[in-house]
């Protein structure tokens, strides 16, 4: 039997965080312009998921346009002490698509933003501020360099990377320390398997959106995930997560929902165990 995967991680060796944390772009489902559409619902989410030790909440500017940040403040500060707060610029949205996110990476641009951020959160400094997305009409250096100066000044603590590949990791670390990285990798969507790596042998946190991406391989009775869930007592998406959990100690899957219940049932994926005989399923299937 394979062991328990690591119940913690440090980032940039000064934050511990629980392994399984909360990525609330979920809770912007309402009007982007005005958050959340059952806003007493989303209080409670945040609010239970303290409860059960979650303590690295990710957010961004642009989820909810900016009511996202404040719905984090309303429900949890003053903020624990051991509570991590991830948030992000580098894109704008002209409208309420995904497709209409727009790369936005000019210095004044993640400077203002970050002002913004900090006033949202009532923070006086961010935890982990990540750029984003890269936009390919400015530097890098530019990009990085902005939030290495707010970095400087003790606006932000650790700086991160949304999206990325490891060229752009590797160029992004000569400028300054690279703590954590967020890009989409899931049991079904692979393609950042380099990254994974990278992140490991560099000690930099990989936090994977939309993490339980599973599809038809749990719907399918006879599918790799459903087969594993069935023989090991536990859900679809709690296997999806102790995958990610066993896939690399620097693994932090941020999953999003507006449910208590599917909050819980998250949650209680850290004590998932996976065998080699499920490693081997999961790994064959899909």
């Amino acid at each position: 039997m394979t062991d328990l995967h690591p119940a913690t991680f440090d980032i940039a060796g000064t934050f511990t965080v629980n392994r399984i944390g909360f990525g609330a772009m979920r809770l912007a489902d309402g009007d982007i312009w005005a958050g959340p559409s059952d806003r007493a619902g989303a209080v409670a989410v945040l609010r239970r998921a303290v409860e059960l030790g979650v303590n690295l909440i990710d957010t961004a500017d642009a989820y909810g346009l900016g009511a996202n940040e404040e719905l984090i403040a309303e429900a949890l500060h003053p903020y624990r002490d051991d509570l991590v707060i991830v948030t992000k610029a580098g894109v704008c949205r002209p409208g309420p698509s995904l497709e209409e996110w727009i790369p936005l990476g000019r210095p004044e641009y993640l400077r203002q933003q970050a002002e913004l951020s900090l006033r949202r959160l009532r923070l006086d400094h961010i935890d982990v501020f990540m750029l984003h997305r890269v936009d390919p009409a400015v530097p890098l250096a530019d990009q990085v360099g902005a939030l290495k100066q707010l970095q400087e000044e003790g606006k932000i603590r650790a700086i991160g990377l949304s999206e990325v590949d490891v060229a752009q990791i590797e160029e992004a670390s000569t400028i300054a320390p690279i703590a954590a990285v967020q890009n989409l990798y899931n049991l079904t969507s692979r393609h950042h398997e380099a990254v994974v790596d990278h992140c490991e042998s560099a000690g930099i946190a990989f936090m994977p959106f939309f993490p339980i991406a599973v599809g038809e391989h749990a719907k399918r009775d006879g599918g790799p995930v459903a087969r594993v869930a069935k023989e090991i007592g536990a859900t679809p998406a709690q296997v999806a997560l102790a995958w990610l959990l066993h896939r690399s100690p620097v693994v932090t899957p941020i999953p999003g929902t507006t449910s208590v219940a599917h909050l819980e049932e998250n949650v209680a994926a850290r004590d998932v165990r996976l065998g080699d005989a499920e490693l081997a399923t999961l790994a064959e299937g899909i």
